[in-house]
């Protein structure tokens, strides 16, 4: 996979954006299921789906009990689809391959974490505009 810089603007169509999601998510009841040939095979779902949607991964970092995605997207996918793709396509993928995980009512909890981050500070943006009043 190509190297990403996180202060990289992404230039799609008619728009140039830099959308620096951070997520993070964990098992249902946080179980510590994340590990070995399970947590391989999460990894190469993550990097599939990524992929696919055209979404640039800046940082992944699987634990035992939980996620931690740093993830560039484009401005036409909102964070929500973005976890909904990756939490659903891992959850069927991994269930069928790993039965040990039927165990579990669902793999993931229905919640998230989920923050965005910028080359600058919402001070510097906030700066920036109310300098606009000129």
């Amino acid at each position: 996979m190509a190297k990403f810089s996180p202060d990289e603007y992404r230039h799609e169509g008619n728009a140039v954006s830099l959308l620096n999601y951070h997520f993070v998510f964990i098992p249902k009841r946080r179980k510590k299921v994340l590990v070995g040939a399970i947590a391989e095979k999460l990894q190469e779902i993550i990097f599939e789906v990524c992929v696919e949607n055209r979404w640039k991964i800046i940082a992944l970092e699987i634990m035992p009990d939980h996620v931690h995605m740093f993830v560039n997207a484009k401005p036409s996918d909102d964070p929500s689809k973005i976890i909904r793709l990756i939490k659903g396509r891992a959850s069927h993928v991994l269930r069928k391959d790993f039965p040990e995980l039927m165990k579990l009512p669902t793999l993931w909890t229905p919640s998230y974490f989920v923050s965005t981050a910028g080359n600058v500070c919402t001070e510097t943006v906030k700066r920036y505009i109310e300098q606009q009043k000129a």
